[in-house]
């Protein structure tokens, strides 16, 4: 088989650039301790999680002059707190678990979707700029009455 001179210099080019990207992608990812952000990430026990601050008195708090902390559970087919009301430019940070399946956290028209894996505590903050009823959905399919699964937060 004859390669010609052109395609031998291009085949050589793509082998090179090859090597090339899997050394650069070995160097960061191993010598320079590459790795996915771990601000804020902690586990708790999921058999446990009713019985584990902060996550034994869900709710709304605040915690800084128009600035909220919503501590909040995922269940089968429902969030605790079920409802929540806050002042138009509130920021709310977001503590999330769940004790029992995979379930999702999503709030349409946000930035916000996590999935809430059992006794892995999740942080998201968003600050509502527009009045209205925001709807918290799991995005996650969790069982049967996965559909009826939200809850809201108003913002006035």
């Amino acid at each position: 088989m004859h390669i010609h001179k052109l395609e031998k210099i291009w085949l050589t080019i793509g082998i090179v650039m090859l090597f090339v990207f899997l050394a650069v992608l070995g160097v960061s990812a191993f010598a320079m301790g590459v790795k996915p952000p771990s601000a804020h990430h902690h586990q708790i026990d999921p058999a446990k999680v009713t019985e584990t601050e902060p996550f034994d008195k869900p709710g709304l708090h605040l915690i800084d002059d128009n600035k909220y902390e919503a501590v909040m559970t995922a269940f089968t087919f429902g969030y605790a707190p079920d409802k929540m009301e806050i002042p138009v430019g509130a920021t709310i940070n977001f503590i999330v678990t769940t004790q029992d399946v995979v379930h999702g956290f999503e709030i349409p028209g946000t930035n916000i979707n996590m999935m809430l894996v059992p006794g892995e505590v999740s942080h998201v903050s968003h600050t509502f700029t527009k009045p209205g009823e925001y709807l918290i959905l799991c995005n996650e399919y969790c069982g049967g009455a996965h559909e009826f699964m939200k809850t809201t937060i108003i913002v006035k």
